[in-house]
């Protein structure tokens, strides 16, 4: 052989260069799985705190160690040291009755939310993809403020029931003006959803300014998203919403990866694809779903933390979508925080808190994309 042909030199190389070569790839991989292993500790004590500060703010002046007491003392009753008599009723029922179900609801909405948008972003194939393009919380609104126009009432259960109503019909408009020839279209769903989003837009505000100026209020505060008059049964639906599409995400963790490097290839593996993407759809509607049906319309969470989650510990939906959970939960919480003290004594809507957050990040992630557009077709 030629030494100085280029076989030759590639025959020659020193086995340590090509050792090299073949572990550098995995450098990333292994940083991705490091920061994983730092994220679900760091993430779980930072909603922790949250979640003890939350409970300690408000006009009756309660302590964040009083607050972790007080709460420790409903949840272990039977610990003497927990009950010491310092705290008055007063206090406890502010941080047990009040304070502790919102910002638990709060933490609920963000993990749901930012569950829903990161199995949206891997079925529809869409980085800018997040739960409410699917007109689920515009179908919500319609259901919601119906309830409050026809004169039915104010209650918190109605309301909340009647919202779960509009996004499931919303829910099923989409599902079916998305399919073509049996299939669900990933492009089609999203003009589905944004035309179904602006009909609905449309109705609910026909509704608002033609009820009484009495309704307009309530009927604002829950389309602009809220976690004010949160209750401890209002939980539970979002706590089984996310339990059950949670383990069934992880379980097809590995076919959501596969459908990230396309159809074709992800049906070679023996998956099918159609009803894959049908029933993560449908579990993300279900999740957005329990969500406004208690809280209002909160959006652009879906949005921002899988990408943030994505960037941090890679696309495997294995790690992504528990980094994902816990971060949603502990952000929306933080912005509830966010929302009562900015400008207090008035409360900021989670929904306008959230959309001056994530409409930046929106516009950055559209630029980004078309700026990766442009230099793809250089």
């Amino acid at each position: 052989m030629n030494p100085s042909s280029p076989h030759a030199a590639t025959a020659t190389r020193p086995a340590s260069e090509t050792r090299h070569d073949t572990t550098t790839p995995r450098k990333p991989r292994q940083r991705k799985k490091t920061a994983y292993r730092i994220l679900i500790p760091t993430l779980s004590i930072t909603l922790v705190l949250v979640i003890v500060l939350s409970t300690s703010i408000g006009t009756i002046p309660v302590t964040p160690i009083e607050a972790a007491k007080i709460i420790l003392g409903h949840l272990l009753p039977n610990m003497p040291w927990m009950t010491d008599g310092s705290l008055t009723p007063v206090q406890d029922n502010a941080v047990w009755q009040f304070r502790l179900p919102r910002v638990l609801l709060a933490a609920l909405a963000g993990a749901a939310l930012a569950l829903a948008g990161a199995l949206m972003q891997a079925v529809v194939h869409n980085s800018l993809a997040e739960p409410y393009i699917l007109g689920v919380s515009a179908g919500a609104g319609v259901g919601a403020v119906s309830f409050i126009v026809l004169g039915i009432g104010v209650s918190t259960l109605g309301i909340g029931a009647s919202a779960f109503i509009g996004a499931i019909i919303a829910t099923a408009a989409v599902y079916v003006l998305a399919r073509k020839n049996g299939r669900i279209a990933p492009q089609r769903l999203i003009l589905a959803g944004v035309a179904l989003g602006s009909l609905f837009s449309a109705v609910t505000s026909y509704l608002t300014i033609s009820t009484d100026a009495q309704n307009v209020y309530s009927i604002m505060f829950f389309l602009l998203g809220s976690v004010s008059a949160a209750t401890m049964p209002q939980l539970i639906l979002p706590v089984i919403a996310i339990l059950t599409v949670g383990i069934f995400a992880l379980t097809q963790s590995r076919a959501l990866n596969a459908l990230l490097i396309g159809d074709d290839a992800a049906s070679s593996l023996g998956i099918n694809v159609n009803k894959l993407r049908t029933t993560i759809l449908i579990a993300a509607a279900f999740l957005t779903a329990s969500v406004v049906s208690v809280a209002g319309g909160i959006g652009f969470v879906g949005l921002i933390i899988p990408h943030i989650a994505r960037i941090i510990v890679g696309s495997d939906h294995r790690r992504m979508l528990p980094i994902a959970l816990l971060a949603g939960a502990a952000f929306l919480a933080a912005c509830d925080v966010l929302a009562r003290t900015l400008a207090a004594p008035s409360e900021i809507p989670l929904g306008v808190l959230t959309a001056l957050i994530g409409a930046p990040f929106f516009l950055w992630l559209l630029r980004r994309d078309s700026a990766d557009s442009v230099g793809a077709t250089r």
